[in-house]
């Protein structure tokens, strides 16, 4: 079977720069038209040379590589944009998952096309897409909504300000962690969260030890003693919020003449009232009048 026969029906214009996912992990997650488009461009930019020789070896794919990182992004993407110039087309990898989602890439992007040049993304292996599928009803909040923020900051006062704005959500809100941190980062939530949030925690996606753990942060302090390493790659998740625990998107004198209307007129027109007055969106206000129940 000719495994490449869907992916030579793509459209593969020069000029063109393509982002592709690599595996996080297991070098089988990489999507066969990866390996087509990698195997095609006139060559690879990537984030470490070293580390993406060895994905590139072990399927049998020799390009000239580019180093492309955090440090340089700019000036490489000036490099780039400059081979896309002279039509040739040119592939993005990351060290590991997709180009752009908390690695480097997104300044690539815009300047690529800035100059006019088409940028293809290509869907494929990403730790955050990972752990959300695996977190079962834990988006029940926000209509099966989820935000992502990134790797949380090193420093703990800043983590602590995004642990803080995860806790008053009603979605569902994930990050990255790195391995030194994970444990200071757990106690953090420890104390900030109520003792029937849930929390994710997702080490190690796709490799050998890969575990998904869902706790209640009641049950978090006593589960964390049972932990023997904390070594590994993690995503965080911490459970939206329930409705009724979170801060009314009312002012107090919005309460008091929403008492006053009291049965007089509909939700569905109290709360269009309410957005035209408050600058509250019409949803959000008809929502809060159901699940508060302030009428």
């Amino acid at each position: 079977m000719d495994l490449f026969k869907f992916a030579h029906g793509q459209s593969f214009p020069p000029g063109t720069l393509y982002l592709v996912p690599t595996p996080i992990g297991n070098l089988a997650d990489i999507t066969i038209r990866a390996l087509h488009i990698l195997n095609q461009v006139d060559g690879i930019a990537c984030e470490d040379k070293r580390h993406s020789a060895m994905l590139l070896n072990a399927y049998g794919i020799s390009k000239p590589l580019y180093a492309l990182h955090e440090h340089n992004e700019i000036s490489a993407s000036a490099y780039l944009l400059e081979k896309l110039r002279n039509g040739e087309r040119w592939a993005y990898i990351s060290d590991a998952g997709t180009p752009g989602i908390s690695d480097p890439g997104a300044i690539l992007c815009e300047e690529i096309k800035k100059g006019g040049y088409q940028v293809c993304p290509l869907p494929g292996p990403s730790a955050i897409t990972a752990a959300v599928s695996g977190a079962g009803d834990f988006l029940k909040h926000g209509n099966g909504g989820f935000q992502f923020l990134g790797f949380l900051p090193a420093k703990a006062n800043q983590r602590d300000e995004l642990l803080k704005v995860a806790a008053t959500s009603n979605i569902s809100s994930f990050f990255y962690e790195a391995p030194h941190r994970i444990e200071s980062t757990l106690k953090s939530i420890c104390a900030q969260l109520g003792g029937e949030r849930k929390v994710l925690i997702a080490k190690e996606l796709s490799k050998i030890f890969e575990e998904i753990k869902v706790i209640a942060v009641r049950d978090l302090a006593d589960w964390m003693k049972t932990v023997d390493s904390w070594q590994g790659e993690y995503v965080l998740g911490i459970e939206g919020s329930a409705r009724s625990d979170s801060p009314t998107t009312f002012d107090e004198q919005t309460l008091q003449w929403i008492s006053a209307i009291n049965g007089r007129i509909g939700h569905k027109e109290l709360s269009e009232i309410i957005s035209q007055i408050t600058g509250i969106s019409k949803k959000d206000a008809y929502r809060e009048l159901i699940e508060k129940k302030e009428i």
